[in-house]
């Protein structure tokens, strides 16, 4: 819904949907306060389904769900049971687990959280592209074997973080965030390649826009922020890999699937190129993937998203959200059916 369509109440009902964990972890007392300041809010104030007797009593006179991880979907069924829903505000990243096209044809306000979501991950890469100029990752195992003997830090080619080139492949939320923090650093040319985005917004970023094809032979990084589609699926496979320069190091943060695993397990093992995954295909690897065993791959558990006290900056964005519905302003973060495909 339009935010000029929006009639709130000066305390909406809200009931919070997401998992235990979840609630607890992005929801402290603070939070907490802030929410009863803003909405009206019954007893338990989440929960994590919409079947029970209960919740579907308090379903009938919501205004407002905060969702978040672990939110079944809110397909026809719930919609119906919720009568008054004018908004879902998603106090997390991606909507497309719960929110589908029954929410947008009742033309409820769907707003997300991803913008706060996307800064540990760019952070992460930030870090991981920076250390992978010097390939300090890498080293770092060699040091492990070589100690003493130092020799072993010209095996790695030029270790330089001055006039590289990094490949951005997807210029969603992460992928401009990147792009604005490594304009900081001025350490490298930052390509961009999307298909679906003006390219006068990537030159207004100070980016290059360029094709997937004519970007890969310049790449000192080639750094994934591409949703996981039917056409983005294993979009980096042996063919592109193999266009990568020697010595190129693929980063990737957003999804396992758009790279072929087995591709990247033999691009790897031939030591042509260097690999940091905090995602993998499937997640988490099999035991036996050769991956594991590489000098020139680093591969953490899925840890540049939210986690920890990172997720209170989703919660607190939320509820930012849920502040100006209550007093009629436009949402900051709206998500609607055209633009849910293009979300990462």
């Amino acid at each position: 819904m339009s935010a000029d369509l929006v009639q709130p109440g000066s305390t909406p009902a809200t009931l919070l949907v997401m998992n235990e964990q979840t609630y607890r972890l992005q929801f402290g007392p603070p939070e907490l306060a802030r929410l009863r300041r803003t909405a009206a809010v019954g007893d338990p104030i989440a929960v994590t389904e919409f079947d029970s007797p209960h919740t579907l009593a308090r379903l009938a006179e919501t205004e407002v769900l905060l969702t978040s991880w672990g939110c079944p979907p809110i397909n026809a069924q719930v919609l119906d049971a919720a009568p008054s829903l004018r908004a879902i505000i998603h106090a997390a990243g991606s909507i497309r687990g719960h929110v589908g096209p029954d929410v947008f044809d009742r033309e409820v306000l769907v707003t997300t959280a991803a913008d706060a979501n996307a800064e540990p991950v760019a952070q992460y890469t930030l870090a991981a592209i920076l250390w992978s100029f010097k390939k300090v990752p890498f080293l770092a195992q060699d040091a492990r074997i070589h100690r003493a003997d130092w020799s072993y830090r010209d095996r790695h080619g030029e270790l330089s973080g001055r006039d590289r080139t990094v490949v951005i492949v997807g210029f969603s939320r992460i992928g401009r965030r990147v792009t604005e923090l490594l304009h900081v650093t001025d350490a490298a040319k930052v390509l961009v390649v999307d298909p679906v985005v003006d390219p006068a917004d990537i030159l207004a970023a100070g980016a290059e826009p360029v094709e997937l094809h004519q970007a890969l032979s310049r790449a000192d990084v080639l750094s994934l922020h591409a949703p996981l589609l039917t056409g983005t699926r294993g979009m980096i496979g042996d063919a592109e890999l193999a266009e990568l320069k020697p010595g190129a190091t693929v980063i990737n943060t957003a999804r396992g699937g758009l790279v072929d695993t087995e591709a990247l397990e033999k691009a790897c093992a031939a030591g042509r190129i260097y690999a940091v995954l905090d995602v993998t295909e499937p997640e988490p690897l099999c035991s036996d993937s050769l991956l594991y065993t590489l000098p020139n791959v680093l591969i953490t558990p899925h840890v540049a998203g939210s986690l920890g006290s990172e997720a209170r900056r989703m919660s607190d964005s939320a509820l930012t959200e849920l502040e100006r519905y209550a007093t009629g302003r436009p949402p900051l973060a709206a998500i609607t059916a055209p633009t849910l495909i293009a979300q990462a």
